[in-house]
């Protein structure tokens, strides 16, 4: 029943199956996954107000007990069994009512148990129990509290107290809850307004700063969210014509710390020692909580629950050791981040879902109408200008990924700007279309030259060495810059075709493969590749009309064809490979002829 981090009063000690609840409330609306959450903050505070008891000792039950209770003569005040605490007040008239008891309480009787003899043996039984006084209700049974039970009460360290002739045992019950109640007033008056404090927090527009501020401020220490992923912290994804710029900010509070939501922004170098043990933390597979030593203080990171891996970690430095009440406030604190997560991932689903309607109708050539679903999807209005980004997304169709890896291609025109968090689509060929607004370009500084790219000391082109970390799969091609509408003819070509970890653009690609078949071809100096190649298209693979024109042996026109197809990996028998490669030698020839 204990959760890791969080002691005996946690989320999981107080309410079993909240994280069951949890996961419901994900499947469930957004403002019923709110609900939910203020749901189980009430119940939590419900259930801390039954568990976190005062201290009531038998001197305080007296005196608020007007009358109904008093010490028995021979009891000292203020100290000794007296100022036991008592934790609850039970009647019993059997012989040994010890199998019904658990400790600390006061036990009221009328005196029956011991009319035959045997105080000495009841008393003992009452004090191995555990019982913190015994109180004895004078009338028939006992018109005075006997000697042998003051005197077994005194050798036993058991408290003893009489109720006068004729007062119900009730009065003193009720004495001890309405005590029990005056107590507890201030302190759960204190722990409901600083839940209220969270559940408001909450359904405010920046909630997850809201709440980080607010957890903070309750415990007089600092505490941040760093989210996994940047559209889980605070910040919110770009409109369907927004620039880059406004993908996933999420500095929240403070700014002092990239993705994370810091309060107070002093609190930044503290984050910044713990991020490397974080890190492991969130690979660890199993979300759990860890307890860390930062400048001798302990910091305590508890996971924000998600439908697998941790979403992020809540982030706590108190400074102080943390009472009940004070885990109580984290673990409210941590579902509603979970909530919230959820939340922000269900409209995500739904926004990327509207996103990728609305590039279909672009890629169809219904720029109208994918404006009009843009503005009533609630994605905004569409730009006026668009260069398009196709990106190859690999094996496992992940277009995050390849929309993350974007700035990190390599691209003539110098560096493609974020494309995380634009409205994408997938398509069949499992290449990712995104209209890039041209004015993103801009502010990503496109123009600039790729930092740490070299050039090409015999042409001067940029060189496009692939990094080494980025994925066998990863490249695309760009588009230049034009009115809303569909891609330029040629792009989808050059996509597949670009170079790994490079972006083409869209005169590159097939046509520029094509063009390396002929060099490849012109460059076999032990035979005339280029010719017989040229020859072999021209008469539609007849062999005998190719070995007629060259003049040469058709064994011969064979074993050159071979090596035409070795050279260039590909099969010129091929409708496309072959109207390409021919259409390269129409140019090839007439650039020869030209010059």
């Amino acid at each position: 029943m204990r959760s890791a981090g969080l002691g005996p009063f946690s989320v999981m000690a107080l309410t079993p199956g909240s994280d069951d609840l949890v996961r419901e409330a994900a499947r469930s609306s957004p403002a019923h996954t709110l609900g939910v959450g203020v749901s189980l903050v009430i119940g939590r505070i419900i259930q801390w107000r039954a568990m976190i008891l005062p201290v009531i000792t038998l001197e305080q039950l007296i005196s608020a007990s007007a009358g109904a209770l008093r010490l028995a003569p021979g009891q000292g005040a203020g100290h000794g069994p007296a100022a036991a605490p008592i934790t609850g007040v039970h009647v019993s008239e059997l012989e040994d009512p010890t199998p019904y008891l658990e400790g600390g309480e006061l036990l009221l009787t009328t005196g029956m148990p011991w009319v035959r003899g045997g105080a000495q043996a009841y008393v003992a039984g009452l004090a191995s129990r555990g019982v913190a006084a015994l109180g004895v209700g004078l009338g028939p049974w006992a018109r005075a509290v006997p000697e042998a039970v003051t005197e077994a009460c005194r050798e036993h360290g058991l408290a003893l107290a009489v109720v006068p002739d004729g007062v119900p045992f009730q009065n003193v019950s009720r004495a001890y809850w309405r005590l029990a109640l005056r107590d507890d007033t201030a302190g759960l008056r204190q722990a409901m307004g600083v839940q209220a404090q969270l559940v408001r927090s909450a359904t405010r527009p920046h909630a997850v700063t809201e709440l980080v501020r607010s957890v903070a401020q309750a415990l007089g220490g600092w505490a941040a969210y760093l989210p996994s992923s940047p559209l889980d912290g605070a910040g919110s994804p770009p409109s369907a014509g927004a620039g880059a710029s406004g993908a996933g900010s999420g500095t929240g509070a403070s700014g002092a710390e990239a993705g994370a939501t810091l309060w107070p922004p002093t609190a930044g170098p503290s984050l910044r020692v713990l991020r490397p043990d974080l890190a492991r933390l969130g690979r660890s597979g199993t979300p759990a909580a860890g307890t860390f030593e930062v400048n001798g203080q302990a910091v305590v990171a508890h996971p924000i629950a998600g439908a697998g891996p941790a979403r992020g970690f809540l982030v706590v430095g108190a400074g102080r050791s943390l009472s009940a009440p004070d885990r109580d406030l984290i673990a409210t604190a941590c579902t509603l981040l979970s909530l919230r997560v959820r939340q922000r991932e269900t409209l995500a689903s739904a926004a990327a879902s509207l996103g990728s309607a609305v590039v279909l109708l672009l890629l169809s050539g219904f720029g109208e109408a994918a404006r009009l679903a843009a503005d009533d999807a609630g994605l905004g209005p569409l730009p006026e200008r668009v260069r398009w980004l196709c990106l190859r997304t690999g094996p496992e169709l992940d277009a995050a990924a390849a929309l993350a890896l974007a700035p990190q291609l390599m691209w003539e025109d110098g560096r493609v700007p974020s494309a995380a968090g634009f409205p994408h689509r997938v398509d069949d060929e499992g290449l990712a279309w995104v209209p890039l607004p041209v004015a993103a370009f801009a502010e990503s500084g496109a123009a600039a030259p790729v930092s740490g790219s070299a050039e090409d000391p015999g042409t001067g082109a940029p060189a496009a060495p692939p990094a080494p970390e980025l994925p066998a799969w990863a490249g695309g091609a760009v588009g230049p810059a034009q009115p809303l509408g569909p891609p330029p003819p040629g792009l989808r070509e050059a996509a597949l075709d670009a170079r790994h970890g490079s972006l083409a653009g869209p005169s590159e690609g097939r046509g520029g493969e094509a063009e390396a078949w002929v060099a490849a071809l012109a460059g076999f100096e032990r035979a005339d590749l280029l010719g017989t190649a040229r020859s072999y298209l021209r008469h539609r693979g007849r062999w005998e009309d190719v070995a007629r024109e060259l003049g040469v042996h058709r064994n011969t026109v064979r074993h050159r064809l071979g090596l035409v197809a070795q050279v260039l990996s590909v099969d010129i028998d091929d409708p496309d490979v072959g109207a390409r490669l021919w259409l390269a030698l129409r140019a090839h020839d007439g650039a020869g002829s030209a010059s």
